[in-house]
C-alpha cells in the first residue's frame, strides 16, 4: 500500500458521526454509533488513533458512505469536500483558472467575482472548516489526563502517544481558523473548554491572528522533528509553514510588518534539512506524488480508500480536452472533457524565450484560441496537464476516477519563494537569488540576475512555480492586485476582459445560513 500508512484514517469515516453536535454546522448522526464519544474511546485503545485518523479525514473525505456523502446537510457533498473548495476560493476566483460547467452551484458566481453570501461553495467551506474545530474540541475534551485515568489508560507509552496526538489536532486546528482568517476575516470562536452546543463568540482578524500564533507556537515544541513523523500526519514544518504564512500575509491580516518573523519559520524548515528539491518538477503532481522529499503537508488522495470529489479528482479529470480528449495521457477514463481552461493571463506569465523549455508550462495550446469569449465552449482557452493520475514510473492509478494524486497543500519551493519575498520586503538577509535559481534550473527556465529580482518578479514567478496550488488569491491581495483595477484578468468582474471589483472582495462573505443559526455573527462589511 502506498501512503495510506496511516491506513485507519477510512475505518473511522465509516462511523463519522458526532451527537454532540453544533447547531450552527447541523450536522447530523448517521447511525447509532458515536465518533468521539466516550463509547468510542472506551471500546478499545487504537480508538485514540482511530480518532485522531478522522480529524484529518475530514480534510479529505466528505463522510462516511462514499463520495456522495457527508454529515453536513443541506450541502452537496462535493460542495463541502475542503480541497476542492480551497481551490475553487483561492483559486477559481483568480486569473488561473475557468470552469466551464457554470450551472454547478456556485461556481459562476466564484469565477466571475459576483459572489453573495448565499453561494454554496462559501458554506461547504465554512462549514468544513467549523467541523473540523468541533472535532478537534472533542477530541481534546476526551482525552484529557482527568478522561484517561477514568478508562483506566494507564500504559506510559500510550499516554505519550496521546498527548502527541493532542499537539497535532491543536495544530490542525489553528492551521483551521487561519484558513477562516484569511477567507473570511472573522469566524465564531470556540475550543475545548466551552460548553456542547455552545453559540460561539464572534472574533476578528486581529484575534484570530494571535488565536494561531499562540496556538501554533505553544505545541510546536511538541511535534515531531520535521519529516519524522508518518506520511499524512503533520509535523513542526507544518506548524511553521502556517506560522510563516501568517507572517508573510501580517500587513493584510492585521496590518503589521511580520517579515522577519516569516523568514525565521522559512530558514527554520529549510534548515531542518528534512526536505530537498524534488529532481523532476512534474513528479510533485502525480500519481506517487507521495515520495517527492518537498512535500511539507498534503491532502492525502487513494482512489480505492478515500473516493470523493476533491482537489486532484476534480483537477486531474478537469484538465481533460474537450477537443483533445486526452484522459488516457493523464490516468483518467474518460474525463470531464473541457471542465477546466486557463485564462489567457496566466498563459501568458510563460511568455517568453527563457520559457520554451520549462517544465512547469504544461499549456496545450493547439487550435485553441486564447481568449475564452464564451465560458460554455469548452474548446476556447488553453489547457494544462500539470497534474496526473500516473506514477512517476508509468503506471495509471489505482482508479480512473478518482485519482491517487495527493494535493501540495505544503511544499519547500513555497519556502524558498516565501522566503526571498519576505526578504525583498524588508525582513533580513536571505540568499534569494541562489534558491530562486535552484528552482528555475530545475524547470528548466532560465536563471536570473540580481537585477532582476524583484517584488513584481516574484509574484509572476509564484503563478509559474505554484499555479492550481490554490495560493493565487492570497498573492494576489497581499502585492495591492485582486480587487480595483490596478490588474484585470478575463471575466474578472463579470466582464469579458475584466473590470475592477470592490475592496470588499478582499474578504469572502460569511454564509448567509451560519449567520441565521448563530445570532453572534455579523457579515462582512459591504455584502
Amino acid at each position: 500500500m502506498k501512503k495510506i500508512k496511516f491506513s485507519l484514517l477510512f475505518l473511522v469515516m465509516t462511523a463519522f458521526t458526532f451527537q454532540s453536535c453544533i447547531n450552527d454546522l447541523e450536522v447530523e448522526p448517521l447511525d447509532d454509533d458515536t465518533f468521539l464519544s466516550e463509547k468510542f474511546f472506551a471500546s478499545s485503545p487504537d480508538s485514540y488513533k482511530q480518532g485522531l485518523a478522522g480529524i484529518y479525514g475530514n480534510l479529505t473525505l466528505t463522510g462516511a458512505n462514499g463520495p456522495g456523502s457527508s454529515p453536513l446537510q443541506g450541502i452537496d457533498a462535493g460542495t463541502s469536500q475542503f480541497g476542492r473548495c480551497l481551490l475553487y476560493l483561492q483559486t477559481l476566483t483568480s486569473d488561473e483558472m475557468i470552469w466551464s460547467y457554470e450551472n454547478d452551484a456556485g461556481t459562476r458566481e466564484l469565477q466571475r467575482n459576483i459572489w453573495t453570501s448565499e453561494n454554496p461553495i462559501l458554506l461547504g467551506m465554512f462549514s468544513r472548516i467549523m467541523l473540523e474545530v468541533a472535532y478537534v474540541n472533542e477530541y481534546l475534551r476526551q482525552t484529557t489526563p482527568e478522561k484517561l485515568s477514568a478508562r483506566g489508560v494507564t500504559d506510559a507509552a500510550l499516554i505519550a502517544e496521546i498527548e502527541t496526538y493532542r499537539n497535532e489536532v491543536r495544530a490542525l486546528r489553528a492551521y483551521s481558523y487561519y484558513v477562516m482568517m484569511d477567507l473570511f476575516g472573522k469566524a465564531p470562536m470556540v475550543t475545548e473548554n466551552d460548553p456542547i452546543n455552545f453559540r460561539a463568540p464572534q472574533v476578528e482578524r486581529a484575534e484570530l491572528f494571535e488565536f494561531v500564533e499562540t496556538e501554533l507556537n505553544a505545541v510546536l515544541p511538541n511535534l515531531k522533528d520535521a519529516g519524522t513523523n508518518e506520511y499524512g500526519r503533520l509535523d513542526k514544518a507544518f506548524a511553521q509553514m502556517v506560522l510563516a504564512k501568517i507572517f508573510l500575509n501580517a500587513e493584510v491580516y492585521i496590518g503589521a510588518n511580520r517579515y522577519s518573523d516569516c523568514l525565521t519559520q522559512c530558514n527554520n524548515i529549510i534548515g531542518s534539512g528534512a526536505f530537498s528539491l524534488q529532481g523532476n518538477y512534474l513528479n510533485n503532481f502525480n500519481a506517487d506524488n507521495h515520495t517527492s522529499p518537498e512535500m511539507i503537508f498534503t491532502l492525502q488522495s487513494d482512489g480505492i480508500r478515500t473516493q470523493n470529489y476533491g482537489a486532484t479528482t476534480t483537477i486531474v479529470n478537469g484538465e481533460v480536452g474537450s477537443v483533445e480528449a486526452n484522459g488516457a495521457q493523464l490516468g483518467v477514463t474518460p474525463g470531464w472533457g473541457g471542465a477546466l481552461r486557463l485564462r489567457r493571463q496566466m498563459v501568458e506569465k510563460f511568455d517568453g524565450s527563457d520559457f520554451d523549455f520549462d517544465v512547469r508550462k504544461q499549456i496545450i495550446s493547439g487550435d485553441r484560441p486564447i481568449d475564452i469569449t464564451n465560458i460554455a465552449n469548452q474548446g476556447q482557452g488553453f489547457i494544462t496537464t500539470k497534474y496526473t493520475n500516473i506514477t512517476s514510473g508509468g503506471v495509471v492509478g489505482s482508479n480512473q476516477v478518482f485519482v491517487d494524486t495527493d494535493f501540495p497543500l505544503f511544499r519547500l519551493a513555497d519556502v524558498y519563494l516565501m522566503a526571498t519575498e519576505a526578504s525583498l520586503r524588508g525582513g533580513g538577509a536571505f540568499d534569494g537569488l541562489t534558491y530562486i535559481n535552484a528552482l528555475r534550473t530545475r524547470s528548466g527556465a532560465g536563471t536570473i540576475t540580481a537585477g532582476e529580482l524583484n517584488l513584481p518578479f516574484i509574484i509572476d514567478e509564484r503563478l509559474r512555480e505554484l499555479y492550481w496550488e490554490s495560493h493565487r488569491r492570497q498573492d494576489l491581495i497581499r502585492f495591492g492586485r485582486y480587487t480595483g483595477g490596478a490588474y484585470n484578468w478575463a471575466w474578472k468582474g463579470n466582464a469579458l476582459s475584466g473590470v475592477a471589483i470592490p475592496a470588499t472582495y478582499s474578504v469572502f462573505p460569511l454564509p448567509a445560513q451560519s449567520i441565521a443559526a448563530n445570532p453572534n455573527l455579523t457579515q462582512n462589511s459591504g455584502y
